[in-house]
């Protein structure tokens, strides 16, 4: 897919079939999993991969120019709604007022066994 108005930056893992970023008209799009700083999938308790997906979400968006202050709606995904409270518990660690629009949503599995969040993200570039 070619657009002049629209960049990819790739995930860093070479066999991800998905972006790491994806960015148009200064609007920042990036969906992020419990990736350590090595690339290796944390599948410890719902407070680790949070703060790893929270972190890996961070560093994306610093790399495509923008910051966690810009997050302008954030979709989370869990797979057991009984770990909102922890999720929220270190949400509120990585985000202040005003808060970002969000979402959580309760699904029954994700892309890896033992993975209980992902997050989405729309930020503001700059």
């Amino acid at each position: 897919m070619a657009h002049s108005d629209i960049t990819f930056l790739p995930d860093p893992d070479p066999e991800s079939i998905s972006s790491d970023v994806a960015g148009f008209g200064g609007l920042l799009v990036t969906t992020q999993i419990p990736t350590r700083a090595d690339g290796s999938l944390e599948l410890g308790s719902i407070t680790e991969q949070s703060e790893c997906t929270l972190q890996a979400l961070k560093v994306a968006l610093e790399a495509a120019g923008s910051s966690l202050d810009r997050v302008l709606h954030l979709t989370i995904y869990l797979t057991d709604m009984a770990d909102r409270p922890a999720f929220n518990e270190v949400y509120q660690r990585f985000f202040s007022k005003p808060w970002p629009v969000r979402a959580a949503v309760g699904i029954t599995a994700l892309a890896a066994a033992g993975m209980r969040v992902e997050v989405t993200a729309m930020a503001a570039k700059g």
